[in-house]
């Protein structure tokens, strides 16, 4: 039969295969005939698996005899090129990295494994999870599907564009300050960054330490409810992971805190301010209590972050040196295969990354930048712990613009930076925060990210 996967979310795809009225491998195919149709242009795709199908099948035969029925079995998934599956290549987008064939799965790989989802493929993204705008990935951009002139955004640039041009029902991503929420808006789905150590990093490529969080992008709340709940837990593998809350009580959420002179300040597009303070108006009149509050030390997020941010870099980077896999330069000698071989396999945004993180954490530097920044971490933290005590979430553009040219920014990465204004204090301060269409992002306490799809879906509904 022809499937209109455009229509299709999780939920009601899920309902289709239980009924029968299709099967994983006619899903499956739906998928790929997007991604054959539109995936030239979009580049969203690193690789689409030469075994889709046969997976599929192993999905109707579940189905079929009802074995581990759940939401999520037959569901086509693709995922971020830094999330390791074992046997399959995974690359970070970067040269230094080609051809690396993973040895194991990553936890949430193993989780969505057992719920029998399909792997559609490995997709684009910012170089190790460097970027904004996907445009520093070494085998090109990845366009917004909704405007192939505009960027998918980033570094979850090809999660975002695989799900808005329907080559997948979900993706999973990572998020170290933006990188699922900003791509999500930009395209026009769903994002969610959990809460720090709900769900396991063993396995992911790590960026920034005790930033980095793996999240889904799908095309609702409801959807990303689903994948959520697959893979979070506390893991062996992952010291910092965790079992949460136990949320299984209704939500009674009614207060939601908006931040004193936020959208007032210089470089956001007006008409994300009109668009903002229209999503305000809407859940007024639903009946949400709207409370202006103060957080003194939030001016400060976007250079904390990049001060601790690339410290972590310049350390995790420090194991890619050619030696073992990817690119790899014969020098004179030992330390010329290391400079040459990262010389040649690492691209400018990761220099300059590893150069400033090198920077703040050297002698004479560390307690002026490094440690200052923790410091200010600190005070973050207890800003919204004050808050929350007033409000029950907090909403806010997710990203300054629009999705913005191809190329547009390409040479001013302080103003690249500037798109993580909104993202970064929930990685900084480890709270769960969520893109919903288009363009909020919502915040809420650790370990509620219930919160967040009780107003999501409010949000999404009132579009």
């Amino acid at each position: 039969m022809s499937l209109d996967i455009t229509t299709l979310t999780i939920q009601t795809a899920h309902e289709g295969l239980v009924s029968g009225a299709f099967t994983s491998v006619e899903l499956a195919e739906a998928c790929l005939a997007q991604i054959k149709e539109k995936d030239a242009d979009i580049n969203a795709f690193r690789e689409v698996f030469d075994d889709v199908i046969e997976q599929a099948k192993e999905a109707d035969r579940r189905i079929k005899s009802k074995e581990g029925i759940n939401p999520l079995l037959g569901i086509p998934f693709s995922i971020k090129d830094n999330i390791l599956i074992k046997g399959r290549t995974a690359g970070a987008s970067s040269k230094i990295l080609e051809n690396y064939v993973a040895p194991y799965d990553a936890t949430v790989i193993t989780k969505l494994k057992e719920k029998g989802v399909v792997f559609i493929g490995r997709v684009n993204m910012d170089e190790f999870a460097m970027g904004g705008s996907t445009e520093n990935s070494a085998y090109g951009v990845t366009k917004n599907p909704i405007n192939p002139e505009t960027v998918s955004g980033g570094s979850s640039g090809g999660s975002a564009a695989s799900v808005a041009m329907h080559g997948a029902l979900a993706s999973l991503g990572s998020d170290t300050g933006g990188s699922i929420r900003q791509p999500a808006a930009f395209c026009e789905v769903v994002g969610l960054k959990p809460t720090y150590g709900a769900v396991s990093r063993h396995g992911l490529m790590a960026m920034g330490s005790s930033l980095d969080v793996i999240g889904p992008l799908t095309k609702t709340v409801e959807d990303t409810k689903i994948v959520f709940d697959a893979i979070k837990g506390k893991d062996e593998y992952d010291s910092t992971s965790h079992d949460g809350l136990d949320t299984t009580s209704p939500v009674q959420t009614k207060t939601i805190g908006v931040i004193k002179g936020l959208i007032d300040q210089g470089g956001i597009d007006s008409g994300v301010k009109e668009r903002f303070e229209a999503q305000i108006k809407k859940l007024k009149d639903k009946g949400y209590e709207v409370k202006e509050i103060a957080m003194p030390h939030l001016h400060y997020s976007l250079a904390t972050y990049y001060v601790i941010m690339p410290a972590e870099v310049s350390s995790n980077m420090s194991r890619f040196d050619g030696m073992k896999y990817g690119v790899r330069v014969e020098g004179k000698k030992l330390l010329d295969d290391y400079l040459s071989s990262r010389g040649a396999g690492l691209g400018k945004e990761v220099k300059r990354r590893i150069m400033l993180g090198t920077y703040v954490l050297s002698s004479g530097y560390y307690d002026a930048y490094y440690g200052k920044a923790n410091k200010v971490r600190d005070l973050l933290k207890q800003d919204f712990e004050k808050a929350f005590k007033e409000v029950d979430a907090i909403l806010t553009p997710t990203a300054p613009t629009p999705a913005f040219k191809i190329g547009e920014k390409a040479n001013d990465p302080l103003s690249l930076y500037l798109e993580d204004i909104f993202t970064v204090t929930a990685n900084l301060v480890g709270i769960p925060a969520i893109n919903v269409p288009t363009n909020v992002q919502i915040m809420a306490p650790y370990n509620r990210e219930d919160v967040l799809f009780v107003i999501g879906k409010d949000v999404e509904n009132l579009r």
